[in-house]
């Protein structure tokens, strides 16, 4: 018998191959307002956390409120952006595949772009009526709220979870929960999701049915 009975994918930087994309934009509009900050600072500081946590982060490093303007042009960026280059994750359609078990998204991005996201590539008919936003619950990433959230409504007890996750905090996130979280390094550093506390930190996707297999 399989160790699991529910696998949790977040969406951005696991499914879709978003994350290069949507830090560019950010990087370039926070050196518009006079932050000094390169792509790997971004990469560092924001991955992974939710807009909402981000513009607080923002505003605490210029010192004053955020331009009004600041999220509707970023999101206007980033969809037209999205549009125009988002795919999905090297492997991972292959992947979705093979896997047998109940899948979920749970993601720290809105329910709509995360619907966006997952119809761009062509992937969301996989999770259809499974999708779990930080929006749905009263905290997000790093908070294992989401995570136990997804569980629930999903009927999987936390301990028979598996999570993919891509940043620090969603594998905080997902130990929080008390889920096997398996560390996907296709853009961050396998170091960093080791030191969050990923049980398993893996960077081709083709791995991943055999992970969840033995684990």
């Amino acid at each position: 018998m399989l160790p699991f009975d529910l696998i949790i994918f977040d969406c951005d930087g696991v499914l879709v191959d978003s994350e290069l994309i949507s830090n560019r934009i950010l990087a370039g509009m926070l050196c518009d307002l006079g932050l000094n900050v390169t792509l790997e600072d971004v990469f560092e500081r924001f991955v992974g956390h939710s807009m909402a946590h981000c513009l607080v982060m923002i505003a605490d490093a210029l010192g004053s409120e955020v331009p009004a303007h600041f999220e509707a042009e970023f999101h206007a960026r980033i969809d037209l952006a999205l549009a125009e280059q988002l795919q999905p994750v090297p492997g991972v359609v292959d992947v979705l595949r093979r896997l047998s078990l109940p899948v979920c998204v749970a993601s720290n991005g809105e329910p709509d772009k995360i619907r966006s996201s997952l119809g761009r590539t062509g992937l969301l008919e996989r999770f259809e009526g499974r999708l779990f936003s930080a929006a749905h619950v009263a905290r997000g990433k790093p908070a294992p709220d989401l995570f136990l959230h997804a569980a629930t409504v999903m009927g999987a007890a936390p301990e028979r979870c598996v999570v993919i996750e891509d940043t620090a905090v969603g594998v905080t996130a997902g130990r929080a929960a008390g889920m096997t979280v398996l560390g996907y390094a296709g853009r961050t550093p396998a170091a960093r999701l080791s030191a969050a506390g990923a049980n398993v930190v893996f960077s081709d996707m083709a791995e991943l049915p055999g992970l969840i297999a033995r684990d």
